[in-house]
């Protein structure tokens, strides 16, 4: 979703260059805003897109991505028949960033459907230089820095079961990092089995999908189930499991506001690497900050549409790691809470984007959010 929206701004930019039809296609007739709806639904082939990256774990920084859509999204909307589904078309990027702490990554990726939008295929492959600072088993302040270096890749196969908004589906992670956290690692609390550098898993996902838009939702759930499975006969250096279960709600309340609920859990068992162990994933927390065997937390948001186009958003989290360094009653709660405002871009597909700023525990960080801010 984030990649997609992004083809907005690159819009812009592509319509500015345009000059003479920069009315005909970025001026909404409803509402004379600037609008990127017509661009987006007939481009077709390959489309340059930038990248933007603001996480405080790893600095600011950007990049470039191609991507190529098999068909426009006229196309496909045009083939829909009364009640049916849109099929989205077939898309594939190639991607390159970096930031300002030396992280580097190269990614090759893709997303196609098949049988009338019955089966999902998602996957790609990425090499990686990241730099990142580990604080510990719980989040202590060791700050120690690390560099991953390696390559990854993920592939899922998914199936809708009848015409429901249930699917069921297959995935597969194999990873190849070495870490030169090695050298220095005592007083970490780590074993040396958590320095494993190849990782194998099989696992299964179970999600459920009633939202009205995936852009910008205002109206439904998204929830999923995802068990993975590490073992040495299938490759991997350690034995271990993974698991992640997750709802995000939303909901109209009245005409101009919206609420959302986002619920999110994580646990792993097991000779676990370090740098796969759950960690608080929230706005205003930098990744990887907090970590331990399991992960919770709940965040609440509120979006006011001031106007069609312009939409205030404030949000509320909480979060807790505990299973190695506490217990879950002892365990401290990581508290992140901020504002921000999004733009309709694309009124037709209901594409929003904006900025966020979030205060954590520690700093304040602000994010370039284009859709919902949950994934």
């Amino acid at each position: 979703m984030k990649g997609l929206a992004l083809l907005a701004i690159a819009a812009s930019f592509a319509g500015i260059a345009a000059g003479a039809d920069w009315r005909d296609r970025f001026v909404d007739p409803q509402d004379g805003g600037f609008d990127a709806s017509e661009y987006l639904l007939d481009h077709r082939g390959v489309l340059p897109v930038p990248i933007l990256i603001t996480e405080p774990a790893i600095g600011y920084g950007g990049g470039i991505a191609a991507v190529w859509f098999s068909e426009s999204l006229r196309d496909v909307t045009s083939r829909v028949r009364p009640g049916g589904r849109v099929i989205p078309p077939d898309i594939l990027s190639v991607a390159l960033a970096g930031t300002e702490n030396g992280t580097r990554f190269g990614a090759l990726g893709g997303r196609f459907s098949f049988d009338e939008d019955r089966w999902r295929y998602r996957g790609g492959a990425t090499a990686m230089k990241i730099n990142l600072d580990f604080y510990g088993i719980g989040g202590d302040d060791l700050a120690l820095a690390y560099t991953l270096k390696g390559w990854a890749t993920a592939h899922e196969v998914t199936r809708r079961i009848g015409a429901s908004d249930h699917f069921l589906g297959a995935r597969f992670l194999y990873m190849d990092l070495e870490s030169n956290l090695r050298a220095d690692f005592s007083g970490t609390g780590l074993t040396p089995r958590e320095f494993a550098q190849k990782t194998t898993e099989f696992g299964v996902r179970y999600q459920f999908d009633s939202r009205d838009n995936i852009f910008f939702t205002k109206r439904g759930i998204e929830g999923a189930l995802d068990v993975m499975v590490s073992r040495q006969s299938f490759g991997s250096d350690n034995d271990f499991e993974t698991y992640r279960t997750h709802v995000f709600a939303y909901q109209p309340l009245g005409e101009r506001f919206v609420g959302a609920m986002r619920i999110d859990a994580r646990a792993a068992r097991g000779d676990v690497p370090f740098y796969q162990l759950p960690f608080i994933d929230m706005r205003g927390v930098p990744a990887a900050r907090y970590q331990d065997e399991n992960t919770g937390l709940a965040e609440i948001e509120g979006r006011y549409y001031f106007t069609p186009r312009w939409i205030g958003v404030a949000f509320l989290g909480a979060g807790r790691v505990w299973g190695r360094s506490d217990s879950f009653g002892d365990a401290g709660s990581v508290v992140s809470k901020g504002a921000g405002f999004r733009y309709l871009l694309a009124r037709r597909l209901g594409l929003a984007a904006g900025i966020d700023v979030a205060r954590g525990p520690e700093k304040t960080a602000w994010y370039i959010q284009f859709g919902n801010a949950w994934r």
